[in-house]
């Protein structure tokens, strides 16, 4: 209002008797477009009834009832207020908020953020993956674009430029090509902490990953790093590993020498990445027409050490690490033989198909060998198959065998078999 309001008309409309009927008459005209009409109910005390009475000039029962806010506005205008409701309630308690108007302006700046979501998806070619739905649906129900607030329109930008450097490997693709996080995060995001574990860009783009990948959204900070690991980005370069056993690289290097006597001191090797791009990528691992045996699980690689096999062993660890990718295409791409053994179960033959896929042969898992480990089990060793097993690459019959049978075969069951096979 252009003229200050009396102090005693200020004090009498400020009376806690009022205060009821001024903040639900607030509420009513911010939800309302700041339009001093409708009604609002309130409930009267004798002392409201009375104030609220004198000044509409009639008399009021103390009792619930209806206000007119268009009659209140008017009453109060002709008042020694001399202003209408809107000014009034300003007057007793700050600037009034549209918020109509405010709940309009979100949602077509959220309508916004989806289109540019949408459009920066075709950008980078991942518009019509089927995945897309269920990430864009996990989004909305996370609200991590509400938690960007203002930054939203930045995090959408970036993730969608990492998910387009990761597209080879969203599209089911072997990615053998490594990203380091911090290098992926410099190059698309703020800096090299942009896709740190707590960031939303981090969250978003991992969730990209689960829905691509058929994964459940991670809860755990393994999870998230095999979320990682699975499209080619690797979180650090010295915890992840590939496990070695006897390996005789033929080269005269100071990395072959020292594995070679390693080998011949009956020494398990931890091969990191840090060792692969400062050593290990450098040397042949073994002679071209040497057989690499690769297994899945350390226990296997346990009792090859234990029982001191004479043929060379590599280790995976369950899913494959980046270097196990990396060492695993140097061997198909320097000729050298690998045949790999993994569980039976569904994360066994996904493992193994992606391995066959790089040139990597079965060993022992086709699906004579699943029955005669099979018939091996004994009830109280007996696991159900979680899950459908995912189609096989190299035994068609392997897959429907195994959900019909509905049992798992760890590869320790297996161990005296792998074992011979190593001596």
């Amino acid at each position: 209002m252009s003229t200050p309001m009396p102090d005693p008309v200020r004090r009498q409309l400020a009376s806690p008797a009022l205060a009821g009927i001024w903040r639900r008459a607030r509420s009513h005209v911010e939800q309302n477009g700041l339009s001093p009409t409708g009604k609002i109910t309130v409930d009267l005390e004798t002392a409201t009834a009375e104030v609220l009475g004198g000044l509409l000039g009639r008399t009021i029962a103390a009792r619930k009832t209806k206000i007119d806010i268009a009659d209140l506005d008017q009453a109060l205008r002709g008042s020694a207020a001399q202003c209408g409701l809107l000014s009034v309630l300003e007057v007793l308690g700050g600037p009034l908020k549209d918020r109509s108007a405010l709940r309009t302006e979100k949602a077509a700046q959220t309508a916004s953020l989806w289109a540019q979501l949408d459009t920066e998806l075709k950008a980078v070619g991942l518009q019509d993956r089927p995945w897309v739905p269920r990430w864009i649906d996990g989004l909305r129900r996370a609200g991590l674009l509400a938690r960007a607030r203002g930054d939203a329109s930045l995090l959408i930008s970036q993730v969608c430029a990492v998910l387009g450097a990761l597209r080879p490997a969203l599209d089911g693709g072997e990615s053998t090509g490594r990203w380091e996080l911090g290098q992926l995060a410099s190059s698309h995001t703020k800096g090299a902490h942009g896709l740190d574990s707590q960031a939303l860009a981090a969250a978003a783009v991992l969730r990209a990953v689960a829905a691509a990948t058929d994964r459940p959204d991670p809860t755990t900070a393994q999870e998230r790093r095999d979320l990682w690991l699975s499209v080619g980005v690797n979180p650090d370069n010295v915890s992840g590993t590939v496990i070695v056993w006897g390996l005789r690289p033929p080269g005269k290097g100071s990395w072959a020498t020292m594995m070679r006597s390693r080998a011949d001191l009956g020494l398990v090797t931890h091969i990191t990445l840090q060792e692969w791009e400062v050593a290990a990528g450098l040397e042949p691992w073994a002679a071209p027409a040497e057989l690499i045996r690769i297994c899945e699980n350390p226990q296997v690689l346990q009792a090859a050490a234990a029982a001191r096999v004479s043929r060379p062993l590599l280790c995976v660890s369950g899913n494959p690490s980046i270097i196990g990718l990396l060492a695993i295409a140097a061997l198909a791409a320097q000729g050298i033989p690998a045949a790999y053994h993994g569980d039976f179960d569904a994360a066994g033959i996904e493992i193994a198909n992606r391995l066959h896929r790089l040139g990597v042969e079965p060993w022992r898992m086709s699906r004579r060998d699943y029955l005669d480990a099979v018939a091996t089990l004994s009830p109280l060793n007996s696991i159900a198959l979680a899950g459908d097993v995912p189609s096989c690459e190299w035994d068609a019959e392997l897959t429907a065998t195994m959900n019909h049978m509905g049992l798992a075969v760890h590869e320790e069951a297996l161990l005296d078999a792998l074992l011979g096979d190593l001596s």
